[in-house]
């Protein structure tokens, strides 16, 4: 059995393949969350990461002991193999990690030119802890190119996420860039069965100088049992998503 400090920090961050890496290093060291939740996170089986940051990078930076990993597609970087996906880092061990793919399989050789980059994925881990089992989740919803209103397919994916939520007993953290508005039908239906902070904390934007977007798309959704101490967007420049970040009791 593991149980956990009192309170808990998670942050949540689409980390833009580690374009800024430094600025991202620089944040977790600050900030020294206990889990860290990541969309566009690559792993290069190789010395170094060339032009892309890696988990392995951050995970050491940072001190995070534990990962878990779930690619949507893999590539090469000069003579080295990547993967590209979503990623969970932890202080704190995993008593159970699973992978819900919920469009399209692990594409291996993926080629931008050619094949679809909608595959989509979503991770879920369970922490022991002395009041029970936290589940954290994490999510890289479907992404519409003209804008963030969704569409048949986001609002499938959305009801998978709400009733494999709506499956779990205890305590529930929801994160990722859903690449979709607020209040849109597809997000409605997550938005019934968790709280959506972005909305309870009227968050104008998650996006940062480096694109012209100025959307709320990135979130944290939290169950009943969760008991939120702190929760801010923060305005430093390590992505074109900001990073959230949320301390819980």
């Amino acid at each position: 059995m593991y149980y956990t400090k009192s309170p808990v920090k998670i942050l949540q961050l689409n980390v833009w393949a580690g374009r800024l890496q430094g600025q991202i290093i620089d944040l977790l060291q600050q900030e020294k969350p206990d889990i860290v939740c990541l969309q566009e996170a690559a792993s290069v089986n190789g010395k170094d990461g060339g032009f892309v940051g890696t988990i392995a990078e951050l995970k050491k930076e940072a001190d995070l002991k534990y990962d878990y990993f779930s690619p949507v597609f893999g590539f090469k970087i000069m003579r080295h193999e990547a993967d590209f996906g979503n990623c969970i880092l932890s202080k704190l061990p995993f008593e159970k990690s699973e992978t819900i793919f919920t469009r399209k399989k692990y594409h291996s050789n993926f080629d931008f030119n050619e094949d679809d980059y909608n595959v989509n994925n979503l991770q879920h881990v369970v922490i022991h802890t002395a009041s029970g089992p936290l589940h954290v989740l994490n999510h890289h919803g479907h992404h519409i190119r003209q804008h963030k209103n969704g569409d048949i397919e986001t609002l499938r994916q959305a009801i998978l996420v709400a009733e494999y939520v709506q499956t779990l007993r205890g305590r529930v953290i929801l994160t990722g860039d859903f690449n979709l508005s607020p209040h849109s039908q597809s997000l409605e239906q997550i938005n019934k069965v968790l709280t959506n902070l972005c909305i309870k904390f009227d968050v104008k934007t998650t996006r940062t100088q480096l694109t012209k977007k100025k959307e709320v798309c990135d979130y944290i959704f939290v169950g009943p049992e969760v008991d939120v101490a702190k929760f801010v967007v923060s305005d430093k420049l390590v992505s074109d998503h900001k990073a959230l970040i949320l301390d819980f009791n």
